[in-house]
């Protein structure tokens, strides 16, 4: 079982930046992908990036502003925000799926309960 804990989030001018974290428990997160997923209000939450098996994945929304990595030591992962549009405002989470990389939601078996970030224009 694998639990996750997003933090970080709160309200920034575009332009400004951000590091959400996620911190996750259960003796299998060192093996497994990691996902950021967002969901903006009356919109189907989307992927963002992912780390997992020695590579990272973006969305092409955030390609070259956001940066995902991981501490195994501390058990977290990190997403890195920079350049911030007001369209990054959004609910953001944490995912966990086992070992493979993955762009779709549905293949993610955990989850976050969220956390808001907002920008202003």
């Amino acid at each position: 079982q694998v639990q996750l804990v997003e933090s970080g989030g709160g309200l920034v001018q575009a332009g400004g930046s951000l590091r959400l974290s996620c911190a996750a428990s259960g003796p299998t997160f060192r093996s497994y992908t990691m996902g950021w997923f967002r969901q903006a209000p009356g919109k189907a939450r989307e992927f963002v990036a992912a780390i997992g098996g020695g590579a990272v994945y973006y969305a092409d929304s955030v390609k070259g502003r956001f940066t995902i990595s991981r501490d195994i030591a501390k058990d977290t992962v990190y997403l890195q925000m920079n350049s911030l549009k007001s369209e990054d405002t959004a609910v953001y989470y944490c995912a966990a799926r086992p070992p493979k990389t993955s762009r779709f939601e549905a293949e993610y078996d955990y989850w976050g309960q969220g956390t808001q970030v907002t920008v202003s224009s």
